[in-house]
């Protein structure tokens, strides 16, 4: 199915049956969780526009991160992400979380859903990277990234952190957004590249998993990972004509397309 919203592109591969797209509730809970270099910080104008429309919503700022650049350490893995994440679900008593993981962050999501599926509604992947049991980002990358990341963690930092890259990266053009993304994106833990995660689980637990993927620009990184979800019969599939940092770009219309998750 087509959609446009604000301008933008919507296409929906993989619909739920007509049974699974009712309304929703009045109020659902999001907990938006930001992908690398970023923070909580990176959602605000999407968080905004859900809590105006009546929702729940959180942006926790991974351990490193953000505001929390602080607690940086040389052993930050996936698995102390997903620890961020649980640990707001649970401290805030949350249910029925529709919980979404841009870029890196896909991988965070997927392990909170193999420790907690219970509090969960529905897994968004944003432009994300997908991972299984014993895999890493690194393991999914091109080669030709994956030595470009490393020579300049090495350069940079003695292999601690990735520096950010431009905001252009991240299909980020307007001027406003780009020196906002300039102040604000910090490096990178390196480490939570490089360390395979573990599920105990089949990915997702369980739990209805949707891919969102922005294609104008495409995210070179995660265009093989796009192909292999729309492989799978268990996925919904949703292609966003928005570049990769779509929450900064098209905040509104992609507010629209989570509550259409929901």
């Amino acid at each position: 199915m087509h959609i446009r919203r604000g301008g933008c592109e919507v296409y929906w591969y993989k619909l739920r049956r007509p049974n699974e797209c009712n309304a929703m509730s009045a109020s659902e809970t999001f907990v938006l969780v930001h992908g690398a270099w970023h923070g909580g910080w990176c959602w605000c104008r999407v968080a905004e526009a859900l809590r105006a429309a009546g929702h729940l919503v959180f942006t926790p700022t991974l351990t490193g991160l953000g505001e929390r650049v602080h607690l940086l350490r040389p052993d930050i893995t996936i698995e102390d992400f997903a620890t961020d994440v649980a640990n707001v679900i649970e401290a805030e008593e949350l249910w029925h979380v529709i919980l979404v993981g841009h870029s890196l962050a896909g991988g965070a999501i997927s392990v909170v859903a193999d420790r907690i599926p219970k509090t969960l509604k529905q897994l968004v992947y944003l432009d994300a990277g997908v991972l299984e049991n014993g895999e890493s980002p690194f393991s999914k990358m091109d080669p030709t990234i994956v030595a470009q990341r490393l020579k300049l963690a090495q350069e940079t930092s003695g292999g601690l952190t990735i520096p950010p890259p431009a905001p252009g990266a991240f299909g980020v053009t307007e001027p406003h957004d780009v020196e906002w993304l300039r102040r604000r994106l910090t490096p990178q833990p390196f480490n939570c590249y490089q360390t395979p995660i573990r599920l105990n689980h089949p990915l997702g637990n369980g739990v209805s998993k949707t891919y969102i993927a922005c294609t104008r620009p495409a995210y070179k990184p995660m265009l093989e990972i796009q192909e292999w979800v729309r492989r799978q019969n268990e996925w919904v599939y949703v292609e966003f004509a928005c570049g990769h940092d779509a929450m900064v770009i098209c905040p509104d219309a992609l507010a629209q397309i989570l509550i259409g998750c929901a």
